[in-house]
């Protein structure tokens, strides 16, 4: 069963050089309980379209459906990460994961609220940091903070838009594994917007790849990795042909708007 679709979908953003396209028809189906990467050329409207799942716009044309229902305003089952962690400084680590818990369950006792977001920040290795600030922790502790924060209550959906791209090579690949764990332990259905097409094949269950501006859905790559993957797999003649499969379309939405 498809959790997320979307159907012939345009979007423009108005300039003042008249309307932009930004997607055009674009068809998207996701499973529930997958996670789906989401790659493409620079500036193609992939955020545009984590933006329209989430119901925080509206396609000009076409429909966006999540669970069931089309999607025409925002959701509280969809939980958010971004490259930013966009933490609260006044606010402690705990604090900052349980404030969706304050907004969405307001009548949620106190303790419950603590216990759901220790649950948490131990699963991801931040336990005994619960009391910084968020200028205390290095920016992977933060970003760890912030995916904490993202699933703290039980998004039907999480959509990350390029969480790990400020972080160094290494913290990247640490929380790769972390989000797997995450995955693992937690019902959510993905969609991670990324550059990095090593990150896509990692994490994802299946990555799309759409077209230069106004995109649309070019390719769609089923990642066949074992579920249980370590990162070593990376290194694998079939990790590596799915990367170079990637590539190639990459290059070919590219060369397709330089001939335009």
């Amino acid at each position: 069963m498809n959790l997320i679709e979307t159907k012939g979908v345009h979007h423009a953003y108005e300039t003042p050089m008249g309307p932009l396209p930004v997607l055009a028809g674009l068809d998207l189906a996701i499973p529930e309980s997958s996670f789906c990467a989401v790659v493409g050329p620079s500036g193609c409207g992939k955020s545009t379209l984590t933006r329209l799942i989430a119901g925080l716009l509206i396609p000009d044309e076409g429909e966006v459906w999540l669970d069931g229902a089309q999607v025409k305003s925002p959701r509280k089952t969809v939980g958010m990460a971004f490259q930013n962690p966009v933490l609260l400084e006044w606010r402690t680590i705990l604090e900052n994961v349980i404030l969706p818990l304050e907004i969405v369950a307001p009548g949620m006792p106190r303790k419950q609220r603590v216990d759901r977001a220790m649950e948490l920040l131990d699963m991801v290795g931040l336990t005994g940091f619960e009391n910084k600030r968020p200028s205390e922790l290095s920016g992977g502790m933060r970003q760890r903070a912030s995916l904490c924060r993202s699933i703290v209550h039980k998004p039907r959906v999480l959509i990350m838009d390029e969480p790990f791209g400020a972080l160094d090579a290494f913290t990247r690949e640490d929380l790769w594994q972390t989000m797997r764990d995450l995955r693992a332990a937690e019902p959510f259905t993905g969609v991670l917007i990324t550059h990095d097409l090593r990150e896509s094949v990692f994490l994802g269950d299946q990555v799309v790849v759409l077209s230069d501006r106004p995109a649309r859905t070019q390719h769609v790559l089923d990642v066949t990795l074992p579920a249980d993957r370590t990162l070593d797999i990376l290194y694998t003649s079939q990790a590596g042909e799915m990367l170079h499969e990637l590539r190639d379309q990459i290059r070919i939405a590219q060369n397709r708007n330089e001939a335009a």
